[in-house]
């Protein structure tokens, strides 16, 4: 109903998701620190400066928008939201977390896979300048962030 993936849209998070490597993805798997049979979560692959590692909550199964989203699925991204702000408070001693959702191009969605932020946050950090300035970095320069929360999260 408020779907704007262009026609044969070929879905980043659907392939991470199914374990394919492409050059339609910028997600790799080790990016990936937390799955079960609903949701995965994953660091992303662009930071934002002075916030870097931030955590994308995904469904596994394909949900454009909220507007898709099955509540139980929205429970179990609620829940893994909140674990995953848990383990950056811990491993970041972050002061605060952000959860940001963006739907529909004027919403500022560019990937049209449900995603969810979640998002450390600092005292000072900028983050409302820099959010839009995030920059895609490479795979190793997101490993230390994906490793950390893969062993908290276990």
């Amino acid at each position: 109903m408020f779907n704007h993936a262009p026609e044969n849209y070929i879905c980043p998070i659907c392939l991470a998701v199914k374990g394919i490597k492409s050059d339609d993805t910028w997600i790799v798997q080790n990016d990936i620190v937390y799955q079960d049979e609903v949701v995965m979560a994953l660091v992303s692959s662009k930071f934002v400066k002075g916030n870097e590692g931030h955590v994308l909550v995904v469904p596994k199964e394909h949900c454009e928008n909220i507007y898709d989203l099955p509540d139980e699925v929205a429970a179990a991204i609620a829940a893994m939201a909140k674990r995953v702000a848990l383990a950056l408070k811990q491993l970041r001693l972050c002061q605060g977390v952000t959860l940001l959702q963006n739907n529909e191009p004027a919403g500022d969605q560019h990937a049209f896979h449900h995603h969810l932020h979640v998002v450390p946050r600092f005292v000072g950090d900028n983050f409302h300048e820099e959010v839009f300035r995030a920059e895609r970095v490479s795979a190793a320069e997101r490993v230390s962030y994906a490793e950390e929360l893969k062993a908290v999260l276990k």
